[in-house]
């Protein structure tokens, strides 16, 4: 009504000051989230997030916004629900319209047996307090009629359905968290780029970067596809790959599906945006990557996945698709943990999990940096996991990261 005038910045554009408290790297929605959370829950003061491009401009923006806690191990069930219920309350805890839409999400499968693994899923979802329901193929059918139930070459004969999962507005979660940890006090600094650490005496002191050199009594590192890369730069070898993974948008259409589903019979898996368009994706490059883009064979096999769920997607047209940069560990799940180097604490290899973590991710992290120790539902999350054995290998894949 004002012409679009009198708009103030969502959070402040400051410029990085001499020294902080505690530095975060990366400003991610993991990274954004901690700060946060440091400021809110633990009251840390002197807080900076460092983003070597801009806010909502990395992996938070280039997702399918799915959010779930449907997992199978101990190490991921309570975490992944803490996530959730964390979700259910993020927009009235950050006074910010995250579009949060608790739509249900649809885990089909294809034969007896993953039925049986699926039962054995919700068995374990509700032991953990979470939400499952075992649908059978008239449930699908009355719930999603649009799918392939005919002579389809993978016949649908039933589901696993987790009704308070569903989808958030990605680009929300980082304008959100941005401007609510800004109110409190942390300086959120774009442009900025770590190219070195400083580190005496076996703690890090510091960092150098593109806008100087800025000291730090702490650095939690929050860096997604990247955390390879900048750990290194602190002597670290991660037990960590990168690789593409590709995301699609449709032509917009009328409401179409109004749930998040998934292909048991291939990697697939698609929901619909508010602006009408169809959101969907499938498996990464099998080939370490650092570009945010891919490759026609993923497109073929995703679009392979889709026509034989949902034959009438072949009447659609791909507007466009992206590459988020995904940091893939041995056993696809993630580290939150501390490092060789006193100060220095990592939170990465979050595989396809990212997204939906982010709340949780961000409390445990500032659990962690705050005081030392790892937070309850994140103990599981070591990094020395790789070194004693205890892997937390939810597709058991074993340690190929390609495959998680």
């Amino acid at each position: 009504m004002r012409g679009h005038t009198g708009w103030r910045p969502a959070w402040r554009d400051v410029a990085p000051q001499s020294a902080y408290d505690i530095i975060i790297v990366g400003g991610g929605g993991h990274g954004l989230a901690t700060a946060y959370y440091l400021a809110k829950t633990y009251q840390q003061a002197k807080i900076a997030v460092l983003e070597k491009g801009w806010i909502g401009g990395g992996n938070v923006g280039r997702n399918t916004t799915i959010i779930r806690s449907n997992y199978l191990l101990p190490g991921n069930i309570p975490f992944y629900e803490m996530s959730l219920k964390l979700w259910e309350r993020l927009e009235q805890d950050i006074n910010y319209n995250a579009m949060i839409s608790q739509r249900g999400v649809v885990n089909l499968y294809h034969s007896d047996a993953q039925r049986d693994a699926y039962v054995r899923r919700g068995n374990a979802i509700l032991m953990h307090g979470a939400d499952a329901e075992l649908l059978d193929e008239a449930g699908v059918r009355r719930l999603l009629p649009f799918l392939d139930f005919d002579g389809a070459r993978f016949p649908i004969k039933g589901a696993l359905l987790q009704r308070r999962g569903g989808t958030v507005r990605h680009d929300a979660v980082a304008w959100g968290y941005a401007r609510a940890a800004d109110r409190l006090g942390v300086d959120i600094i774009q442009n900025c780029e770590v190219s070195g650490f400083r580190i005496e005496n076996g703690k890090v002191t510091g960092l150098d970067t593109t806008r100087g050199h800025i000291a730090a009594a702490k650095v939690g590192l929050a860096c997604a596809g990247r955390t390879s890369q900048v750990a290194a730069a602190a002597g670290l070898r991660l037990p960590i790959e990168s690789h593409a993974l590709q995301a699609f948008v449709s032509e917009a259409i009328k409401p179409f599906i109004d749930t998040v589903v998934t292909f048991g019979a291939g990697h697939f898996y698609i929901s619909q945006s508010d602006k009408g368009g169809l959101v969907f994706g499938g498996d990464i490059e099998g080939y370490n990557s650092y570009a945010a883009r891919g490759n026609l064979p993923v497109i073929e096999d995703v679009c392979e996945c889709g026509m034989a769920l949902i034959p009438s997607l072949g009447r659609l047209r791909i507007v466009r698709h992206w590459g988020g940069i995904m940091d893939m560990t041995m056993d696809g799940s993630p580290i939150i943990d501390r490092t060789a180097i006193d100060g220095l604490y990592l939170n990465g290899g979050w595989c396809y999990g990212g997204f939906k973590a982010t709340p949780a991710s961000g409390l445990c992290f500032a659990h962690l940096i705050a005081t030392g120790e790892p937070h309850p539902v994140a103990t599981a999350y070591r990094l020395n996991r790789f070194e004693t054995g205890h892997l937390i290998d939810e597709k058991g894949m074993g340690p190929h990261p390609q495959l998680h």
